[in-house]
């Protein structure tokens, strides 16, 4: 299509956020002729989202930040029966006290992002300045699935779908073809999902879903389901499944998910992670993940050589503002600064308390370092010292035998374990 006219698609377009749409010169013709609502759907199935969510987070800030109104939907009904969608197996299934606690927990993650304003929710504007659109409100799914009356809305919905169709999707196919077990309850989750688009657009005007590709399929339901039950067209769109350029998944680590609240992975740790972005996904993860101009992004894109360092920093510090705040990004790279720039023992390093009486009886080498949970074992840790990856306060460690004691404290009373030149970790004791 030519260029979009809405300012919405114009900067999704222009920042890489669009992978399908289900009617985009429609859409665009609807977003620049007023204001949309739109909506995200996330399960409660922990207490924290993580990076892979992150995209479609932006979606919904960018969403507010071109004058429209964004629903963040939590999945309090979802999240009892499970999304089958590229999972092999059943999803563990939570208590309603379970689910409640992580859907409290995950509402604050939104509002770094989106401005919730004055609302029902009670979260403050986000700090970064959202709030070009209308209050952003979260909204429970539970809050019509619960009561739902079975055999009615077998009637009413079930009627709508065609079992020919639903085996047709490939969260459906797959666990089919692998012989893995799909449960009665997971393969209804297509039609709650689809179920969720109709009632928000009669309870609230909302005519589009956004979400990951992966929710393609589920999302086209709702669309179908809406027309058949009599609603105005409804809309699709979906943003890319992110990997990195050597093919890796967003947001995957050795040490498992990057999550989004800070008692889970500590600012530093944060910003670590997109200081650590391959060279050729700077300049795309600065148009998705930041919120800087994007002549701006030309010029650290077009940063060569050793410089491309510096426009790493710039993506982790801003990254890192917009989830946790400048002071918190700003004291992030600090801590960078001096670790790596000037070797010094940064006190915001991350940390690991361990009981004295361990350090005095003298604490194995290899058992500290998959303690700190900079290794995964003592047999990595073995490995690493062999091939001489392991430093203890800044010295390689070359005996894998030798063991913590006072004698390694330093001034500030902690010992410092290095993994590489990149991971760090501070030993505490009480």
């Amino acid at each position: 299509m030519t260029a979009p006219k809405s300012d919405f698609l114009r900067v999704l377009t222009e920042r890489g956020y669009i992978h399908q749409c289900s009617d985009l010169p429609g859409l665009d013709e609807k977003a620049a002729s007023g204001q949309l609502t739109a909506y995200v759907g996330y399960d409660c199935t922990g207490p924290s989202l993580h990076v892979g969510h992150l995209l479609s987070i932006m979606m919904l800030h960018w969403f507010q930040q071109t004058g429209h109104r964004p629903i963040a939907l939590m999945g309090g009904g979802t999240t009892r029966v499970g999304d089958p969608s590229g999972k092999d197996e059943s999803r563990k299934i939570l208590t309603l006290d379970q689910i409640e606690e992580n859907k409290q927990s995950l509402r604050t993650v939104f509002s770094r992002f989106i401005d919730f304003g004055n609302g029902q929710d009670g979260l403050a504007p986000a700090p970064h300045g959202a709030g070009a659109g209308a209050s952003a409100f979260m909204v429970d799914n539970a809050e019509w699935l619960a009561p739902l009356n079975y055999i009615d809305f077998l009637r009413d919905v079930g009627k709508h779908f065609s079992v020919n169709r639903m085996l047709s999707f490939d969260s459906v196919k797959t666990r089919l073809e692998r012989e893995h077990e799909l449960s009665f309850l997971e393969f209804n989750y297509m039609i709650l999902q689809a179920y969720d688009f109709v009632e928000l657009s009669k309870r609230h005007d909302c005519v589009l879903q956004m979400g990951g590709s992966d929710q393609w399929g589920n999302i086209i339901n709702g669309i179908d389901l809406g027309r058949r039950m009599g609603r105005p067209q409804l809309y699709a769109l979906t943003c890319p499944l992110i990997t990195t350029a050597s093919g890796a998944k967003m947001g995957k680590t050795a040490s498992g998910a990057v999550w989004l609240k800070g008692d889970m992975r500590s600012p530093y740790e944060y910003w670590q992670f997109w200081r650590n972005t391959e060279d050729a996904d700077v300049a795309r993860f600065l148009k998705l993940f930041t919120v800087l101009p994007l002549d701006e992004i030309a010029r650290l894109a077009a940063l060569g050589g050793s410089e491309v360092n510096e426009a790493k920093k710039i993506l982790a510090t801003e990254a890192t503002a917009l989830l946790h705040g400048r002071e918190a990004a700003d004291q992030a790279a600090e801590t960078a600064r001096k670790t790596f720039e000037e070797g010094a023992l940064a006190a915001d390093l991350p940390s690991v308390t361990v009981a004295s009486a361990d350090l005095k009886a003298g604490l194995g080498v290899l058992a500290a370092f998959a303690s700190a949970g900079l290794v995964a074992s003592t047999s990595e840790a073995r490995r690493q010292i062999k091939a001489g990856g392991l430093r203890v306060n800044d010295v390689v460690v070359t005996d894998e035998r030798a063991a913590l004691t006072e004698a390694e404290l330093t001034g500030d009373g902690v010992i410092k374990l290095s993994f590489g030149r990149k991971k760090h970790v501070l030993l505490r004791f009480a």
